[in-house]
């Protein structure tokens, strides 16, 4: 972590766009506390922190594709946040990510580009899919 620019990204390696906010963090110099929130989970508590930060609702962090979302009902109108989170808690792979904590504010990074919104410096230029990314 970057001592007077503290940064947090919620983190699953498995994802292209999740590596990419990730790498575009490093490229600008800095090291954040990296959360592989598959491994270590959710709790609610945290949820709600995040959520609040983003100014966001549960369903706006969940995560349909690849997931239990529609097996468990989440993706009815009728799902409430409170059931939305406590199968977040229960199945950690239903929040969509990256999610990325700095000074600057928490965002849902996708695309990975969002990133750079949250970052006090950017990288002079990074490489994703064969694009230069600039701010």
């Amino acid at each position: 972590m970057t001592e007077n620019f503290p940064i947090t990204i919620y983190h699953n390696p498995d994802c292209g766009t999740s590596r990419n906010s990730l790498a575009m963090i490093e490229a600008a110099g800095y090291t954040p506390a990296v959360v592989d929130y598959r491994a270590v989970g959710w709790t609610r508590p945290l949820l709600e922190e995040l959520l609040a930060a983003m100014g966001a609702r549960p369903r706006d962090l969940l995560r349909e594709k690849g997931t239990p979302a529609a097996d468990l009902g989440l993706l009815e109108p009728s799902a409430s946040d409170d059931a939305i989170i406590d199968a977040m808690v229960k199945h950690p792979i239903l929040v969509n990510r990256p999610v990325v904590v700095t000074p600057k504010g928490t965002k849902l990074c996708r695309p990975s580009e969002l990133v750079l919104d949250l970052l006090d410096r950017n990288p002079d230029a990074f490489v994703k899919e064969g694009e230069i990314v600039r701010r």
